[in-house]
């Protein structure tokens, strides 16, 4: 990009009108403004930094005017101040600019009209006279006189923000947590900031706390620091560190003498934030507070569960395996007879087993017979996907985990717990490897201390995104009854999707249909549901991903593009990470429509987007995938329709969804699609793990097209050093029983 070139002028003053806002970041403040000058013949542009700025405001700068060798003539501020605008036009276009929620061009123009000046002391301090103008009822009014004051709050907290050299964009989060208390809150202790606001980390908190004075050996500041490294550490799926090894993280992030750190670990333990405590293998271990009580707690409920007579007792055992044989017409393997009479003599017990060894037959017959045992059965899954396809395979309905536990908002907590226990008989979990610690805490905590409990899953998968390995520290626990299934069946052997995860789980390379010279797949009496297409240089994997998913697979196998074809990668950043990818699709796939920037993404009607976060007032939890369907400039909401239901996002919310054309096959734990195409890339080296192909393969129930090197794809199936999780529940759980 050429350079400006810059007029070495005095320093001046410029005042106007915003007339329109050409650009602004959220992140970075960045503005390109058109602004209106009295007695200039044309708008003039200003770029400069400004945490908000809406077309209509009033806009005093100093700065110089440069030239720029592409724009042209520009004026560059070197600070801005924004105030109302006091121009009858000024006023209207400020408050149809889309500020104000219900308060669009047209309400504008009537409360201009209506008003004159004072509409903006109506509107802060006589809001019942909004009523005098037509089409305003009670319900509008209120709303906008909320969203108002809501506003100003907002203003003042991107101010404070924006004064302290840090982003402005989580400002409403921040509101939304500390309504009118914001500023004085943060001030007191700014690290509170990243403990509490999704999307704001300890680096932004720590950049205010050094503006606000804070020293870089503060108590204070190490103590967050310390905190902030071990929420980090459990990131990576640890529910402990060793207390030696933390200290070490901690004074290398925060850049500060060793001691420091040991006094503020020593100071966080006294205040009952962190645990220290040795384990078995004489580690001496320091645990987030809550994670300490969710291990103890899911430990101490199995124990609980294991305890006391089963809730169906069948002495003809042999007899009822022949009865559901019978009824299921088919002859169970041994494994699964084995399988059953383990299920129907354990309170407890664990099933695992990779694809097509037939779990789900077999919890399909488990199920037979306690349902006409009048059994009550409890179905449940840790994502809506899983739990769809677990009532369709069984005809049993099944929730997602967190909506069977019934969240309250009004307590930030489930409903159902050890007071007030889920009713039923036999509970089963699916795709329980991808249940974290504390997920598996809170349903166990509520399952009633008569009832059965089967975990079913595949430990052969990546574990959960959250801390622990639940699933994996159950079975070597060796407190637990574990069935593992290893025998394919006929049927599913027939599947080259099946077949090849078996064969990378077992170290070995996938087998691919031969190929015509052109890298597609040479005709076959029966197509396979395996392909691979090589692409050796990044720029041409994106281009054959593009051709694949929105031409050549559609047209091939029918699959449509957004519904049934899911692009997955391993990594989020780089050319081939699902960042990057989503930008290319969502241009190839959904190029047009209306469309809002947030976050540095347009979100666009026909949109395909992922929740990120577990949001328990709109019912929508981390990995639940659904589409934009309209997006509303004046109420600043777009609508997203999820499997089961609508979600409504106000604008600043949006944080909250990623465009999901292309995701990471960490999120795509325990969903299926009909097709998956898989990148695996040399560029990717660093996540390559046996684990992560396996599981990014098994999410495809009809079609799998992996896309990439088969350089990428051996180093993949022969790296199996995944650094093991520090979690002491299956030392726990061997006590408590």
């Amino acid at each position: 990009m050429p350079a400006p070139i810059q007029n070495n002028g005095p320093l001046e003053h410029l005042s106007g009108t915003v007339e329109r806002v050409t650009f602004h970041s959220a992140e970075t403040g960045f503005a390109v403004l058109r602004i209106t000058i009295k007695g200039w013949r044309e708008p003039a542009t200003l770029i400069g930094t400004t945490p908000q700025v809406n077309a209509g405001e009033w806009l005093d700068a100093d700065g110089r005017w440069i030239t720029d060798a592409t724009h042209g003539r520009q004026f560059k501020a070197e600070n801005i101040r924004l105030t109302h605008p006091d121009s009858l036009e000024g006023i209207e276009k400020y408050l149809g600019s889309g500020l104000i929620k219900n308060i669009g061009p047209v309400y504008a123009k009537k409360l201009v009209a209506k008003f004159g000046k004072d509409v903006f002391d109506i509107i802060e301090n006589f809001s019942a006279r909004l009523q005098e103008v037509e089409g305003i009822g009670p319900q509008r009014r209120h709303t906008i006189k909320e969203a108002w004051q809501q506003q100003r709050v907002i203003r003042e907290i991107m101010a404070f923000l924006f004064s302290h050299g840090v982003t402005t964009s989580r400002a409403f989060r921040i509101y939304k947590a500390y309504g009118q208390q914001s500023i004085e809150r943060i001030r007191r202790n700014p690290y509170i900031l990243a403990r509490d606001i999704w999307g704001v980390g300890f680096k932004t908190a720590d950049e205010i706390a050094a503006k606000m004075g804070v020293a870089k050996d503060s108590p204070l500041r190490a103590r967050a620091g310390v905190e902030f490294t071990l929420q980090e550490l459990t990131g990576e799926g640890h529910c402990a560190f060793p207390v030696d090894a933390l200290a070490i993280e901690a004074a290398r992030i925060l850049d500060v003498d060793l001691p420091i750190v040991d006094v503020a670990i020593a100071d966080e333990v006294k205040a009952g934030l962190l645990v220290q405590e040795r384990d078995a293998e004489g580690r001496d271990l320091i645990y987030l507070a809550t994670l300490h009580y969710a291990e103890c707690a899911l430990a101490a409920s199995l124990a609980r569960l294991l305890r006391g007579p089963h809730p169906c007792p069948i002495e003809q055992v042999e007899k009822a395996i022949e009865w559901v044989e019978g009824q299921a017409k088919l002859e169970l393997a041994p494994a699964q007879r084995e399988a059953i009479r383990t299920a129907l003599r354990s309170k407890v017990m664990v099933i695992t087993g990779g694809p097509g060894v037939g779990k789900t037959t077999l919890v399909h017959s488990i199920l037979r017979i306690y349902r006409v045992k009048k059994m009550r059965v409890v179905l449940c899954a840790p994502t809506g996907r899983a739990a769809k396809r677990m009532s369709e395979v069984t005809g049993v309905p099944a929730k997602t985990i967190h909506r069977l536990l019934e969240f309250d908002p009004s307590k930030n907590g489930f409903k159902r717990d050890q007071q007030h226990p889920l009713e039923g008989d036999v509970f089963v979990v699916d795709e329980a490897s991808m249940v974290d610690l504390q997920l598996a805490y809170q349903l166990i905590r509520a399952i009633p201390s008569r009832a059965a409990l089967i975990v079913v899953g595949d430990v052969d998968q990546l574990p959960s995104v959250g801390p622990g390995s639940v699933l994996a520290d159950l079975i070597a626990s060796g407190a637990i009854p574990v069935v593992r299934l290893t025998e394919v069946f006929r049927q599913a052997a027939e599947s080259a999707i099946i077949t090849n995860a078996h064969r990378i789980n077992q170290g070995m390379m996938p087998e691919f249909p031969e190929k015509k010279e052109e890298g597609e797949a040479a005709p076959a009496a029966k197509p396979s549901d395996f392909y691979f297409v090589e692409a050796d240089e990044p720029e041409q994997a994106t281009e054959r991903l593009i051709k694949l998913i929105r031409d050549n697979i559609p047209r091939r196998f029918g699959f449509k593009p957004l519904d049934d074809i899911q692009l997955l990668t391993p990594m989020q950043r780089g050319g081939l990470g699902a960042r990057a990818l989503n930008a290319v699709l969502q241009a190839a796939l959904n190029p047009h429509g209306e469309s809002i920037e947030r976050f540095g993404w347009a979100f666009r009607v026909g949109d395909k987007v992922m929740q990120i976060v577990n949001d328990y007032d709109k019912d929508v939890f981390n990995g639940d995938i659904g589409r934009i369907r309209a997006l509303d400039r004046e109420e600043h909401e777009v609508r997203v329709v999820f499997d089961e239901h609508d979600v409504v996002y106000n604008f600043e919310e949006l944080d909250e969804l990623l465009p999901a054309y292309a995701t990471t096959i960490h999120k795509s734990q325990g969903s299926e699609y009909p097709c998956v195409v898989v990148v695996m890339h040399t560029s990717h080296f660093v996540l390559l793990q046996r684990n992560l192909l396996y599981t990014a393969i098994t999410r495809g129930r009809k079609l799998v097209v992996l896309v990439g090197s088969k350089k990428a794809i051996g180093m993949a199936i022969h790296r199996t050093d995944v650094k093991q999780r520090i979690t002491t529940l299956a030392a726990r759980l061997r006590a408590a029983v």
